[in-house]
């Protein structure tokens, strides 16, 4: 999680750093340093007027612009007259690009990412009337909003879907208002309603809401694992654990979880027999095996031509979707401890595994975040200067340099105090 983590916010910070590098040397501005990462410095080399490196605190980086007040807070060449080749020396439209470079360049990158990885992958789904041959499994929010085990969801808003979860579990639902399902419970149709504030639970955990009652059988078996140890081989069939009949894999889970640290009475089919098994349960509730899924998959593959535009509208619905949530916080319909994380909750969601697909998906996803964030107008963030140049820009008034550089020190405080309290939430959410 840790790398996947690192390398894209080197990637992310790298090319967004270059945006402003490269905008700021085509107005003809010096560039002083360009790091990867914040001091202590690990490693670097000079090129020109430019000193390159890596920093070892991975969390960021930063341009040295000559004349500009940046979060260095590195004043002292300002109480001397403007060099022609210093940021606060070039017309303001010149420097409102310069700032906007890091920006529009993670918006690019984002957004390719997106269209790339659409055109590579594809999108891989449950088609509805395979979900609804069994039902779903209602997890913990799913029951708290009314929904059973066993319910098939038919219809969302009132119209059917095609693909689950991607039509069934998203923004649309969950971030505005008035949504429902209608489900098939028996020989009923029911309505569940959708809270306003379900957003903020499953930002938490979004395993914890629904998922699809799927058959299953053994596709690989961990090395050294306690299935390993019992004998449980790939393509084995669970039918039974401590006498209870298994058909489908959350009822595995389920009495797993119930057998933590104790061993369990496996009877498995293979090729055609029937053994019995005695794997010792973890304390997470595991034996180490990797299922295979029963269920029907599609995957809708595209023209690149097709791939642009869906991932283009891919791309900026992180955006839209950011915005939205933004609102449940402000209307106190989500509390913000449950919608900021920090470096480790960040990680977490790329997964303990390295899978290609979900690293692209994460990267392009944080490069949209990284850009609407940015921009949010913060002294000290690309928005802030932002907003500073579009008042000098429609006033004809340039702001002090010791205005900038109280701006730049309260917008510092402001974002330390965000991450101050982005690791304390992520490591209060670990202990909870």
């Amino acid at each position: 999680m840790a790398g996947q983590l690192l390398l894209a916010l080197s990637i992310l910070v790298g090319v967004h750093e270059a945006g402003h590098m490269f905008a700021a040397k085509y107005f003809g501005m010096r560039v002083e340093k360009f790091s990867i990462g914040f001091p202590p410095k690990i490693f670097g080399f000079k090129k020109g007027e430019t000193e390159y490196s890596f920093g070892a605190v991975p969390l960021g980086g930063f341009v040295k612009i000559s004349g500009m007040v940046d979060e260095s807070l590195d004043t002292k060449e300002l109480s001397e007259e403007p060099k022609p080749y210093e940021f606060r020396a070039k017309p303001a439209w010149q420097r409102l690009i310069v700032m906007m470079g890091g920006i529009i360049v993670n918006v690019v990158v984002g957004i390719i990412i997106f269209i790339v990885a659409t055109y590579v992958y594809g999108s891989e789904y449950f088609p509805a009337s395979e979900i609804n041959k069994n039902g779903i499994v209602a997890h913990e929010l799913g029951r708290e909003i009314g929904l059973q085990t066993g319910d098939k969801i038919i219809n969302v808003n009132g119209k059917p879907y095609e693909k689950f979860p991607e039509d069934v579990i998203n923004a649309d639902v969950f971030l505005t208002d008035n949504n429902y399902y209608t489900v098939k419970r028996g020989d009923s149709l029911i309505t569940v309603k959708i809270p306003s504030n379900i957003a903020g639970k499953l930002s938490e955990d979004k395993n914890n809401f629904i998922s699809a009652i799927t058959p299953f059988g053994v596709e690989a078996v961990e090395d050294g694992s306690n299935a390993a140890k019992a004998g449980l081989k790939p393509n084995d069939k669970i039918i039974t654990i401590n006498g209870d009949s298994i058909r489908y894999f959350h009822e595995l889970t389920a009495k797993l979880e119930s057998l933590k640290n104790k061993r369990a009475d496996l009877v498995v089919e293979r090729e055609g027999k029937k053994l019995t098994l005695n794997p010792e349960v973890s304390k997470e509730g595991k034996i180490g095996f990797q299922p295979k899924m029963l269920l029907e998959t599609k995957t809708d593959y595209y023209t690149f031509g097709q791939a642009i535009p869906k991932g283009t509208t891919e791309a900026f619905a992180v955006i839209t979707n950011t915005v939205r949530g933004f609102g449940k916080i402000f209307k106190r319909e989500v509390p913000l401890s449950k919608s900021v994380s920090g470096p480790i909750g960040i990680a977490s969601k790329f997964g303990s595994q390295w899978i290609w697909q979900r690293f692209w998906f994460m990267t392009g996803l944080l490069s949209m975040v990284l850009a609407f964030m940015n921009f949010l107008p913060i002294p000290a963030l690309d928005g802030g200067h932002v907003m500073f140049l579009t008042y000098e820009i429609v006033s004809g008034r340039k702001p002090s340099d010791k205005f900038l550089e109280v701006a730049q020190k309260v917008g510092m405080v402001i974002l330390l105090s965000l991450m101050v309290f982005a690791f304390g939430n992520d490591i209060f959410k670990k202990f909870q």
